[in-house]
């Protein structure tokens, strides 16, 4: 029998406006209006500050352990601006910005980091999930998203954002398996930052790219600068056309940078080279759009100072809607847990103790005093 090529590909890298300010002009055109420019400019600056101030409050002891996302804004943001708000945005932690353009009020970030669980109770109209910090899991609920839509015969999608080091976890390979092999209709986004916490892509994986990960389970894979907001939206809003005709999953990677440590309590310059950081910021997404916008006349120093004016005062009034929050109630666990508590629950709320002898201290025999509370 003769040798032949059983199968054969390619992965494209798409650009469209690079870190030099090279507008691909062809590919870029009627991508995105002007107007909505200049608002997702202006939504980036904003989120960049509440970033910057996020990582003081937790220097400050006023929050908790925080993963800033500075640097990769743009990833999150074009995805955001490609899909419906009824779709699903199914994210890790690093997709603020993507999440407060979807509708996602910015103080629930704030108070999920604070370690306050109401961060995490979505508002009912607004399509996405609660961070999640198992690494990779979020992606098999997001398949779960997908197939629901297409069992109801609805065309809504879910996008789901992981990391590169995700894509190493089971839960990535077995909800590509499941999405491609039910045709289901789910955008997956790599987020290759080059850093999976202090483990750089080169070591755990040895494939040139992270996006043929998804070649083995027969989806569309491409490659795009995810500081690029015009290359993010165009990729996007192709696989979300993909989903919604053909019910068939994407994988896009997105080659991005984390231009601060993997979260507040890491340290970055303990395995990262300094060089490559500063690479890095000369490829920032905000500084790429705003000379982009420069280039065009449509922004100059006057509009950046009065918007960094704006942004300050939009974060001041969200920070104090985080810290001012009414004290939640330690019922809270026991009243939003079922519709309807079951006996067992009740018992735990009124006497405060889980164990059948702390509800019911008469167990012990007839000499010991009942001091449990009753429950009618």
């Amino acid at each position: 029998m003769p040798i032949k090529t059983v199968f054969n590909t390619s992965i494209d890298y798409v650009s469209v406006l690079d870190e030099h300010g090279d507008f691909d002009e062809k590919l870029g055109k009627d991508l995105i209006p002007d107007d909505d420019v200049i608002r997702l400019y202006e939504h980036m600056v904003t989120c960049r500050h509440l970033d910057e101030i996020a990582f003081k409050l937790q220097r400050s002891g006023r929050m908790g352990t925080y993963p800033q996302n500075m640097g990769q804004e743009a990833a999150s943001l074009g995805a955001a601006y490609a899909i419906r708000k009824t779709d699903w945005m199914v994210t890790c932690y690093r997709e603020n910005t993507g999440l407060y353009w979807h509708g996602l009020p910015m103080e629930y970030i704030l108070l999920h980091w604070m370690g306050d669980e109401r961060g995490n109770q979505i508002p009912e109209d607004v399509r996405c999930t609660p961070l999640a910090i198992p690494i990779g899991t979020q992606m098999l609920h997001a398949v779960g998203f997908s197939w629901a839509s297409k069992y109801r015969g609805e065309d809504d999608i879910a996008v789901t954002f992981f990391g590169d080091g995700a894509s190493s976890e089971g839960d990535f390979h077995e909800a590509a398996n499941f999405s491609a092999n039910l045709d289901l209709p789910t955008v997956f986004i790599c987020q290759n930052n080059k850093w999976a916490i202090s483990v750089p892509t080169k070591i755990q994986c040895s494939a040139p790219t992270i996006a043929q990960r998804g070649l083995a389970y027969g989806m569309e894979c491409v490659q795009v600068d995810g500081n690029d907001l015009f290359a993010m939206v165009k990729v996007v809003r192709e696989a979300a056309e993909r989903a919604r005709k053909e019910h068939r999953p994407t994988f896009i990677e997105a080659v991005t940078y984390r231009l601060g440590d993997h979260t507040t309590a890491d340290d970055a310059r303990r395995y990262r080279n300094a060089e490559e950081l500063e690479q890095w910021k000369l490829r920032d997404p905000l500084i790429r759009l705003r000379g982009y916008l420069e280039s065009k006349k449509l922004w100059d120093q006057g509009k950046q100072e009065a918007l960094d004016k704006r942004a300050e005062s939009i974060v001041g009034e969200v920070i104090h809607r985080a810290e001012s929050i009414a004290d939640s109630d330690m019922n809270d666990i026991f009243d939003h847990m079922f519709a309807k508590a079951p006996d067992e629950l009740l018992r735990q709320r009124e006497t405060l103790r889980t164990s059948s002898i702390g509800q019911d201290p008469s167990q012990l025999g007839a000499s010991t005093p009942s001091t449990a509370p009753s429950v009618s």
